[in-house]
């Protein structure tokens, strides 16, 4: 048993922890810092897309104590995260067709000119420029929550919301804050969905109070889809797009490659999801519900398991050098959105978002750079998914 402390770490730096668990404990006893007892931690490409579509593992963990990274433990979406096949699939299927590659297709035309608005308004601000507060934070907020339906003059709220929910609370004041902030966004998106029941709208929410009204699902998987949607849509989407520029403007050749032969930007997108290391820890776990072996290892039934996903795309045994960027690598599908029956809603959603983000970078700022030495550059704590407090920039 190893203890595993899960300390932030410096800019896109990958976990030690995780190296050494590739190398020499793919599947491997832990002790996370907080929560009852130990846990397993499972790292390897094929034992993580084992483990997260076996239906002998169980995300249903309601009511039990855990091994876990923090302290305080303030779940989100308990009504969709939690749920295992079928009645996941059951929730999943209302928001489902507004993910598709066609609705992608669809809203490319109208992210780009809301990413264009952006860029304007970055451009007239001139250099030097916060890129996150201009570019990154709200072009993923502007574009979700559209397709959600949430008014421009409430994002900001929504923003704050979000990065106060997916941030670990450290005591017993920031766990009441966190409470008191679900609350309220679960106060806001039942009054948005009881506005949409009286005038319906071509949005997401409609569709998703029709669903309510039709007996499909109920108001709180209602509230649980909006949530895990319009939350991590942005706090996900931005932190990682963050990181990328971040990689772009710091690999040697990467931007240069970009700007020479922009047809890779899909394929640059796919091998810097692979590449960074976003998510912070590891995420909700897992519990055996009988003996099962994993990689050479008996897990018994009621022990818990945690993936690590992250891990999982750095795997030398099916990505050769992995800690290089390399834009032709060839491969199968790295695990950025996870695997299996919770694999990530809105992943086409995310591609899209940031082919557009990068594509337009590329053409209309091509000679964006750091405006200060990478090492400057200030890096947030105690957050779900890794990225930047600011990136200040020129051109």
């Amino acid at each position: 048993m190893r203890a595993w402390t899960v300390d932030d770490l410096p800019t896109l730096d990958f976990d030690p922890f995780l190296s050494e668990s590739l190398r020499n404990a793919p599947v491997s006893r832990i002790r996370l810092p907080h929560g009852e007892g130990d846990c397993w931690l499972v790292t390897r490409y094929e034992d993580v897309r084992f483990v997260t579509s076996d239906p002998r593992f169980s995300r249903d963990i309601t009511g039990r104590p855990i091994p876990k990274m923090t302290k305080h433990f303030i779940p989100m979406d308990r009504a969709l995260s939690f749920v295992d096949p079928p009645g996941h699939a059951r929730v999943r299927a209302v928001v489902a067709p507004a993910f598709t590659q066609r609705a992608m297709d669809r809203l490319r035309p109208r992210a780009q000119e809301l990413l264009d608005r952006r860029v304007d308004r970055l451009m007239a601000a001139g250099p030097p420029a916060d890129f996150v507060r201009h570019i990154t934070s709200p072009f993923p907020l502007d574009v979700v929550s559209e397709l959600i339906g949430v008014p421009p003059a409430d994002r900001a709220r929504i923003r704050d919301w979000a990065q106060t929910l997916l941030t670990r609370a450290s005591d017993e004041a920031a766990a009441e804050r966190a409470l008191e902030v679900r609350a309220a966004a679960g106060a806001y998106f039942r009054e948005l969905a009881a506005q949409r029941r009286g005038e319906p709208r071509e949005d997401l929410m409609s569709v998703m109070v029709a669903a309510v009204d039709n007996g499909q699902i109920d108001e709180e998987e209602l509230l649980a889809l909006t949530t895990l949607m319009e939350l991590n849509g942005w706090h996900a989407v931005c932190n990682n797009t963050s990181n990328m520029v971040y990689a772009l403007l710091t690999q040697d050749g990467l931007m240069d490659r970009l700007r020479s032969e922009p047809e890779l930007v899909p394929q640059a997108v796919e091998e810097l999801l692979r590449w960074i290391p976003h998510k912070h820890g590891v995420g909700q776990p897992r519990i055996a519900t009988q003996d099962v072996e994993v990689g050479g290892v008996l897990i018994r039934d009621g022990e818990f398991v945690y993936v690590s996903y992250v891990a999982a795309n750095w795997d030398e045994l099916v990505y050769p050098d992995p800690e290089r960027i390399d834009v032709d690598r060839q491969g199968p599908p790295h695990l950025a959105f996870g695997h299996g029956p919770h694999y990530c809603v809105g992943p086409l959603l995310a591609r899209m978002e940031s082919e557009v983000l990068l594509s337009t970078l590329i053409n209309r700022l091509p000679d964006l750079r750091l405006a200060l030495p990478p090492e400057q550059v200030r890096w947030q704590t105690d957050v779900l998914i890794r990225g930047p407090v600011d990136l200040p920039v020129t051109w």
